[in-house]
């Protein structure tokens, strides 16, 4: 039964982190591969939302770090802070974790993720998108704008007297942030919980 429960809690975890990088990767190419840089229109022709197709050489909402190195430092420190988000959450599924506090944590993992994407390939994978220019090609045969972890991260999604242009890979890590808030009882809960199984063990044993 247990087996069951924890094998359940990674298809979760999978479903998650698939479905918001297919989401945002999916919009993200499309925007490259369609948008002039700059270019705008209503998402479903709603006024307080539109695309407006925008690149960043870093984090989330447009904040970056300047320059080659900067821009390395950071797609570095992205893949650690990933890979040690990958290790969390695998340590959430096996200690069955309070499943908000798993979902969110697996919002957070498929946003990380998908501004990696960018980061890592999107240099290699695209030519350069300029204003009022044609819209970046696939596999251009001169190669892409920039090499591996050099890539910029695309943005599309904008909110009237809201500046930053941010995308769903941010939302996503936005929703687990605001998710792990409003569950932090049950996450410490469960740290607590284990603090106490830890002094158990240990007093079995030194009894």
């Amino acid at each position: 039964m247990q087996e069951q429960t924890v094998h359940k809690r990674f298809i979760m975890v999978a479903s998650i982190v698939t479905f918001i990088l297919l989401l945002d990767q999916g919009l993200k190419i499309w925007v490259k591969t369609h948008l002039t840089y700059g270019e705008e229109f209503p998402l479903f022709g709603w006024s307080w939302i539109s695309i407006h197709f925008v690149e960043n050489n870093g984090m989330a909402f447009g904040f970056a770090l300047q320059g080659v190195y900067g821009k390395l430092l950071l797609s570095t420190f992205r893949i650690i802070a990933v890979s040690f988000l990958l290790f969390f959450v695998h340590r959430l599924v096996v200690e069955k974790a309070n499943i908000l506090v798993l979902i969110s944590f697996s919002l957070i993992l498929s946003g990380a993720l998908g501004n990696i994407l960018d980061s890592a390939f999107y240099g290699i994978i695209f030519s350069e998108s300029y204003y009022h220019g044609d819209v970046a090609e696939a596999f251009p045969e001169n190669g892409g704008y920039s090499g591996f972890l050099r890539g910029k991260v695309v943005d599309m999604l904008h909110i009237p007297y809201f500046k930053p242009v941010f995308n769903i890979a941010d939302v996503a890590i936005t929703l687990g942030v605001i998710f792990i808030i409003f569950s932090y009882k049950q996450f410490f809960q469960l740290e607590e919980n284990q603090v106490d199984e830890q002094k158990e063990v240990r007093g079995n044993f030194e009894g």
